[in-house]
């Protein structure tokens, strides 16, 4: 564990197996330097338990450097399930996962995120108080996706500024990779902005419907990387900036709500050669987590939230004008920040 090339000192890491419901589980806290950690569940069905691990500990680590930049008093945490979305949930896995949630007595809140519903973690809660993005409460603000999606989409203009010289997205064409939660939203702001839009996803169904509301083109998966495209904005699994798919980058920018889109640091350094302007995804896809903050705060409001997303963009761009003055790599310049922050609070 403490040799993990992922682990970057983690405050804990735990492991959870619950026979009677087949709960395989990891909840990873990073911080609370800022405060109690906070992120959401994932459920996959990985390859290794070596594969989960590592997930859990690059996404943790993402969220403490996700509300540093967020400005929100959240540390970073995150959870996994290893399963199938589609065949594995039960209430009974889901209970025994939020059971796990509150052993740790407050250290992590969690709330859904890939293959987990806002329904699921209604089951969750019946195990603990410790769950946000909930349609039923005092403070309850619901599926937090729509609030993800429009700050991508407004960090997607700031990046287009810079990038393509306005944040005018008519007749611009962007590439979304993945229709789920957030990507389908995303595609309905693109779309209202004037974009052309090229789409790909694994759920044809999705497809269908975000391509016959927007006009979108659709493409099969791997063929996203070769599109002509002014933006690409990933919004489905990370690592998606690799070795294999730099080369065949025509974007200007990349811009969208997946977690560690760089499969490692040193792709934000190749994309700056190469001349794409990435807006680094831990800020610009913030907006979800401002809204949870919002909700475990006990006082949900909907004004701090939109006040808190508009500084988030401002912050964004104040990466991207740093970096691209110092001609540093637009990660880079983000999690120095990022680190001080959380420094600046321990």
């Amino acid at each position: 564990m403490f040799d993990h090339p992922s682990f970057d000192a983690h405050e804990g890491v735990h492991m959870f197996h619950d026979a009677a419901s087949g709960l395989r589980a990891i909840i990873a806290v990073h911080s609370t330097a800022r405060g109690p950690a906070a992120g959401g569940c994932r459920m996959w069905d990985y390859d290794s338990g070596e594969a989960m691990l590592k997930d859990a500990l690059r996404l943790s680590q993402g969220m403490s450097y996700k509300n540093a930049m967020a400005d929100i008093p959240l540390g970073g945490g995150k959870s996994v399930i290893w399963g199938n979305a589609r065949t594995d949930k039960s209430p009974d896995l889901f209970r025994a996962f939020g059971r796990a949630v509150n052993s740790l007595q407050g250290q992590y809140t969690t709330a859904e995120d890939v293959g987990v519903s806002v329904a699921d973690m209604e089951i969750v809660r019946e195990e603990t108080p410790y769950v946000a993005g909930l349609d039923k409460g005092e403070a309850a603000s619901g599926d937090p996706s729509p609030v993800t999606a429009k700050g991508i989409f407004l960090g997607l203009r700031e990046t287009a500024k810079r990038a393509l010289g306005t944040d005018d997205l008519r007749g611009k064409t962007v590439a979304v990779q993945g229709v789920g939660h957030v990507g389908s939203y995303l595609c309905d702001h693109l779309a209202g902005a004037g974009a052309d839009l090229i789409i790909t996803d694994i759920d044809q169904a999705a497809l269908e419907a975000v391509s016959k509301r927007t006009g979108a083109r659709i493409v099969a998966p791997d063929a996203i990387y070769d599109v002509e495209a002014d933006i690409f904005a990933p919004c489905a699994l990370g690592a998606v900036v690799n070795e294999q798919t730099l080369d065949r980058f025509k974007f200007k920018a990349i811009a969208g709500g997946a977690n560690n889109q760089l499969i490692v640091p040193e792709m934000g350094e190749l994309l700056r050669r190469k001349g794409i302007l990435y807006a680094p995804d831990y800020v610009i896809n913030g907006g979800g987590i401002i809204n949870v903050a919002a909700e475990i705060s006990g006082n949900y409001s909907r004004d701090w939230v939109e006040a808190k997303l508009a500084r988030l963009v401002e912050t964004l761009g104040e990466v991207l004008d740093e970096a691209l003055s110092e001609g540093t790599p637009t990660n880079v310049v983000a999690d120095r920040i990022a680190r001080e922050r959380i420094a600046a609070a321990k």
